[in-house]
């Protein structure tokens, strides 16, 4: 028996079979984290492609930055975010009962927007917020530079946390959705990094918010060659990496909160549809490589949701 989950009346869902067993033996895990005030159900459509490949896919919401829970004291606990996927990690892997066997060999995290700084800091990217607000005097209109207040990254208690080493050396491979924040990690410790990085970047560039060049970019300049691909997703927006859109959402959306509709909006003549089954291709012939894996036929376990 299967249902249908994320699913409402502006976004589409996935199907899914729910408690299903475990397969036999070990899989590859790949761990995914949300954009700001998003939450699971924005990445739901690679969670369950790479879940019929045979991962276990764990999704969580970050407190205080998701949807549902925006208290303005937890969004302020940005340095949590990393620690977040950390510790669904932990759970995971040990809970083979309830999602399968954990290949701690093959071990991953992917990430949009906000989610794209916590797994690049995974990945070892060290922030120092000081050059943050520095490079955001001279791009204030950026949308991550007017959320310096909002997630604490002038907070002097928050400033020496989010410089923290966050690196978790069980993560193999990350992957990137136009990510933010980014010209605040230093070049380093991007230089420094030494797991594959798959850095995918919007072609149009929703309201001028995330730059590619400024963002994903940035990142790409300063990490190694040989340890990162990236690449300009085309007829992409920043939005165009959450789930699909049903007719009517866009006005539905607008009603609700003027100005929203704009997650909806994807780059002239493009189809959301099609950018994800480009998307899916790419990040499943990313993360095989890299983890050393073959995809068998059938599928595992879909942890859409813990609470943490």
């Amino acid at each position: 028996m299967t249902e249908d989950i994320g699913n409402n009346p502006a976004f589409v869902g996935v199907t899914v079979t729910p408690n299903a067993l475990p397969l036999p033996g070990s899989h590859p895990l790949l761990v995914i984290s949300h954009g700001y005030n998003g939450n699971w159900r924005n990445l739901s459509w690679i969670a369950a492609a790479m879940a019929e490949e045979g991962y276990i896919v764990a999704s969580p919401d970050h407190p205080g930055t998701t949807t549902f829970d925006q208290n303005p004291i937890e969004a302020k606990k940005l340095w949590r975010r990393p620690r977040d996927i950390s510790r669904v990690i932990d759970f995971v892997s040990d809970s083979p009962a309830l999602f399968g066997v954990t290949d701690k060999s093959r071990i991953s995290a992917l990430g949009h927007s906000l989610g794209g700084w916590t797994v690049m800091s995974l990945a070892g990217a060290r922030f120092a917020p000081s050059v943050f607000i520095k490079d955001c005097q001279n791009h204030s209109k950026r949308g991550d530079c007017r959320l310096i207040e909002k997630l604490g990254i002038n907070d002097t208690y928050s400033m020496d946390k989010l410089s923290a080493n966050n690196r978790d050396a069980r993560i193999r491979a990350v992957v990137s959705l136009d990510l933010g924040l980014t010209p605040g990690f230093t070049p380093q410790s991007l230089n420094a990094i030494n797991i594959p990085v798959l850095i995918l970047a919007a072609q149009g560039d929703q309201l001028a918010e995330l730059p590619a060049g400024q963002e994903s970019g940035y990142l790409a300049a300063n990490m190694k060659p040989n340890w990162r691909h990236y690449e300009v997703i085309d007829g992409a927006t920043h939005f165009s990496f959450m789930q699909l859109c049903k007719p009517g959402a866009e006005n539905l959306l607008n009603e609700e909160s003027p100005g929203d509709e704009v997650v909806c909006q994807d780059g002239p003549q493009a189809k959301r549809a099609d950018i994800h089954q480009n998307l899916v291709a790419k990040i499943s012939a990313f993360l095989n490589s890299s983890l050393d894996y073959s995809a068998p036929a059938g599928g595992t376990r879909l942890v859409t949701h813990q609470k943490l």
